[in-house]
């Protein structure tokens, strides 16, 4: 048995908080090794019930991770394999990004056209149940495994939304959830406005944007709109992509991290794809990372005006660690700087023009007051 724990000990020792490191001495940290090991040897000769020990490892692990930032979680094998059929762009639940934020699972953003947005869930709330299951105190890869489930299966969510007293229940029938990143038409009552949804930055976004854009050139538009509400973000490649193409020149974005590899800038190259028409970009609570960088961007260029409400602020990027386990850590390697200089983290990006978000939109909605704000900047 002191053979398992002095193990544990050593496995403990290669995940402890790094933080540790810079803030005491050699010595406590051994100690604090050594108190970890008592404290696992108290907890198998003393805790109520019989406990698990590779589980136990694993939420210390997570433990660890989750103490440096929202984002950096451990995924056990099965995770990791369910998030890697997710990043391709076709995968089964209910459509929703989500982080923690002081141990407690919240709504980055619904994906656009997903169960979770057409059942009515917000950037902003807190999940607190899942299927009558307490929510708090499990980690981010617990909670997502836990909204998994077989494609037409139903799944009871218990929201807490800030500005609602009582607690929400959302009654969601699981899908396939394909990403569909852009959706458009011509807006207007002359039919002479682009407007543009952006639904996330994946793998072919760049692609599929900047078509609709060139089908529109050529037509004869007086501007465009480019929603982002509600756009969790993705790949930064393509956030400096599609923002580059409205760029003549400048700094799009800079990336900083403790490895020299991991900090570095991106400029753009010369060309405007709309040759200097007036843009609008549409942001809210749900406008996230990549959605943040183009909106920033553009803010800070003075290419576009930003209407809507304060973007989401998750100004970091996370690498994905595969281990030998067959699992992985997702990690925070470094942090998005705008062109001005300012971190996106936690701050996120403020409109130039603040209109509240009055009604949940939708594509063809027509109680859509943002945009209707922004058709009306263009006619006047």
């Amino acid at each position: 048995m002191k053979k398992n724990f002095f193990y544990i000990i050593i496995i403990c020792l290669v995940f402890f908080n790094t933080k540790l490191y810079s803030n005491t001495t050699s010595n406590k940290l051994y100690e604090k090794i050594d108190l970890f090991g008592e404290v696992l040897e108290k907890i198998k000769q003393e805790y109520v019930d019989e406990i698990d020990q590779a589980d136990v490892m694993d939420s210390a692990i997570n433990g660890v991770l989750q103490s440096l930032d929202p984002y950096s979680a451990y995924m056990s094998p099965d995770l990791f394999k369910s998030m890697q059929t997710e990043s391709s762009g076709e995968f089964g639940g209910l459509g929703i990004e989500i982080g923690m934020e002081a141990g407690v699972v919240k709504v980055i953003a619904p994906i656009s056209d997903t169960p979770a947005e057409k059942a009515g869930i917000k950037a902003g709330d807190y999940i607190v149940r899942i299927n009558k299951e307490q929510v708090q105190g499990k980690t981010l890869m617990e909670a997502v495994k836990l909204m998994r489930g077989p494609v037409g299966s139903s799944i009871e969510l218990t929201i807490r939304r800030k500005e609602v007293k009582k607690s929400l229940t959302f009654n969601i029938q699981r899908q396939i959830i394909e990403v569909k990143s852009v959706e458009s038409k011509i807006l207007g009552t002359k039919k002479n406005i682009g407007y543009i949804k952006l639904k996330s930055f994946n793998e072919n976004s760049d692609k599929q944007f900047i078509g609709k854009i060139k089908n529109f050139e050529k037509q004869k538009l007086i501007g465009y709109i480019i929603d982002l509400r509600n756009n969790p973000g993705g790949l930064l490649n393509q956030a400096v992509t599609i923002t580059d193409f409205f760029l003549e020149e400048g700094e799009i974005v800079s990336t900083r991290g403790r490895r020299i590899s991991e900090t570095r800038k991106f400029f753009a190259r010369s060309g405007d794809g709309i040759k200097g028409k007036p843009m609008i970009v549409l942001i809210n609570n749900g406008s996230a990372s990549a959605s943040e960088i183009f909106a920033g961007a553009l803010k800070d260029h003075k290419r576009a005006i930003i209407l809507g409400e304060n973007s989401y602020g998750k100004g970091s990027v996370q690498s994905i660690i595969p281990l030998r386990n067959g699992g992985g850590i997702r990690l925070t390697i470094s942090k998005y700087y705008l062109p001005s200089g300012k971190s996106i983290s936690e701050v996120g990006v403020s409109p130039d023009i603040f209109v509240e978000e009055q009604n949940q939109f939708e594509f063809e909605s027509d109680n859509d007051n943002q945009l209707k704000y922004a058709i009306k900047l263009f006619q006047s």
